[in-house]
């Protein structure tokens, strides 16, 4: 499994590197875990910190922090909005035509419809947000309106919140991959949109 998903990554992301990839997502680690959440959500996790996320059985995308520190290795796969896109998306709205193809965006990055795409806004140094591209780069014209993007995971939004999975949590995970959890299911759903229930990879 671990496997399979190294090699998804990669091709996805081929800026990460053979190197790159073996620093973040280690052959072998034992703190390799997935975390399945709700809402058909799964959480890659290495040493207590998600750094993947998937829905259902669709692509890998990163975390806004693993974007941060390795920002290079997403340059292929990012977009830019001009900068009166931020209110709306750091509010968990989707990221319309209009934002991309006004003169400071840029989605000249080869994102096919349905792939992973890092979203930038102009002005601003760090990614704001993960998503889906869900409009053909051919329909994305100028005076065109319609969603360009989902936004499935924006600044201080509750994945963003979970830096860590809470010890508490990994260190109840028995052989069979269910996991005790001290804190109540509803409690952490509530706290950060995920629960959890975690396998060794």
């Amino acid at each position: 499994v671990a496997r399979g998903i190294r090699a998804s990554i990669s091709e996805l992301y081929p800026g990460l590197g053979a190197d790159l990839l073996d620093e973040i997502l280690p052959k072998k680690d034992p703190g390799l875990v997935m975390a399945k959440c709700v809402d058909h959500v799964n959480l890659l996790v290495v040493d207590k910190e998600p750094l993947f996320f998937q829905h259902r059985d669709g692509p890998w995308y990163p975390t806004l922090r693993l974007v941060h520190r390795h920002p290079d290795a997403f340059a292929a796969s990012t977009w830019r909005t001009d900068a009166g896109a931020i209110t709306f998306v750091l509010s968990g709205a989707n990221i319309m035509t209009p934002g991309f193809t006004h003169p400071d965006g840029d989605f000249s990055a080869p994102v096919p419809v349905d792939g992973p795409v890092i979203v930038n806004a102009a002005g601003k140094r760090h990614a704001m947000c993960v998503g889906q591209v869900k409009l053909d780069k051919a329909e994305m014209v100028p005076g065109k309106k319609g969603i360009a993007v989902d936004n499935l995971h924006f600044l201080n939004d509750g994945l963003w919140q979970l830096p860590k999975i809470d010890e508490t949590v990994l260190d109840g995970v028995h052989p069979n991959g269910s996991v005790g959890v001290a804190e109540s299911e509803e409690s952490r759903r509530s706290r950060t949109g995920y629960s959890s229930t975690f396998s060794s990879l």
